[in-house]
């Protein structure tokens, strides 16, 4: 082996360990790619977990700390300073920046996701308040909606419709995540819920972690999870046109987190006494549901996307994304 390949081995190795520390959903289902898309998918998340953990004071997604503010804003410049480097063609400082390096080379991953990916974690060292729903959708767009249009990329894609549904996959996932981890994220001040759903049910935000109002934060939860099943169910359309061993992975991958949704809303106020994951039981039968609805995409037309379903943002300006987000929590008050 070569000092080159061994470089690259060096780099898979790192992608691997992270994404089987961070996150066995994705980890399982990562496994159901061909070699070389789940060697991009797997160092793509490196990069995203990286940046997750520097800006949460986490490691592999796991403890978060509470972090100071002027610590947190210079740990964000930071990751946009190293992430436009990458692109400029600057030298890298982690193995994180030197895989995603190599997923941007691979795959021509647009600067603009990447930016707006971290424009998520800007949110949260801003204190982002999330007035109504829209505002905690913009969030998930950011997160999670932009990376299912970087892992699409990955995979090959890029007509504006598939990477829509890719979009509408992130979004169900990170909804699912929110319901899953509302307690979890209040202990280090964090709340994702819409402010108007805090004040129908009188729950203060700085005190939703009590459990007081268990019952109340299992109706909002459920809320979540009825609000990402939409989201799953379109982005099923999407699994026509990846290569079949991409829809199969990404088919488990969909299956795995609705199944934590199942779990969220089955368990009501007992929801958040331990992590809600799956079992790998659990696994194995969706890893099987997926085959299937990845072999029964091939060739089936589907019906558009639904109209009313949130849009990712195209080319608007972010004044006037921001004013239309604006008006769009008048509306829901």
């Amino acid at each position: 082996m070569n000092a080159h390949d061994a470089d690259d081995q060096h780099l898979l190795d790192h992608a691997t360990t992270s994404i089987a520390v961070g996150s066995k959903s994705f980890a399982a289902a990562s496994r159901l790619f061909d070699p070389a898309t789940r060697r991009s998918a797997v160092m793509l998340y490196a990069w995203c977990r990286h940046c997750d953990d520097v800006i949460d004071g986490q490691e592999a997604g796991h403890s978060a700390t509470l972090v100071g503010d002027q610590e947190v804003q210079r740990r964000l410049a930071d990751l946009v300073a190293q992430t436009q480097g990458v692109y400029a063609g600057l030298p890298v400082e982690t193995e994180a920046f030197a895989a995603f390096r190599d997923v941007v080379i691979r795959h021509r991953i647009k600067e603009t996701y990447a930016l707006e990916h971290l424009a998520g974690f800007a949110m949260d060292v801003q204190q982002r308040q999330y007035r109504c729903v829209d505002d905690t959708l913009e969030y998930c767009y950011h997160v999670a909606g932009v990376v299912g249009l970087m892992m699409a990329q990955v995979m090959g894609v890029s007509d504006e419709p598939t990477l829509d549904r890719a979009c509408d996959l992130g979004m169900g996932f990170q909804l699912t995540n929110i319901a899953r981890d509302i307690v979890e994220d209040a202990s280090v001040g964090r709340c994702y819920l819409p402010q108007n759903w805090l004040e129908e049910f009188s729950i203060p935000r700085e005190r939703l972690a009590e459990a007081q109002y268990r019952d109340a934060l299992a109706v909002l939860a459920r809320r979540l999870v009825d609000m990402a099943e939409p989201f799953y169910t379109s982005a099923e359309a999407g699994l026509t046109s990846l290569p079949w061993r991409s829809a199969w992975a990404v088919a488990t991958a969909s299956g795995v987190y609705r199944e934590i949704g199942v779990k969220v809303r089955k368990q009501g106020s007992s929801a958040w006494d331990a992590r809600v994951s799956t079992s790998t039981f659990d696994k194995l039968r969706l890893v099987l549901a997926g085959l299937g609805r990845a072999i029964s995409s091939r060739g089936r037309r589907w019906p558009e996307r639904r109209a009313e379903l949130w849009q990712r943002p195209r080319h608007a300006s972010s004044e006037s994304r921001h004013e239309d987000r604006a008006a769009a929590c008048e509306g829901s008050t």
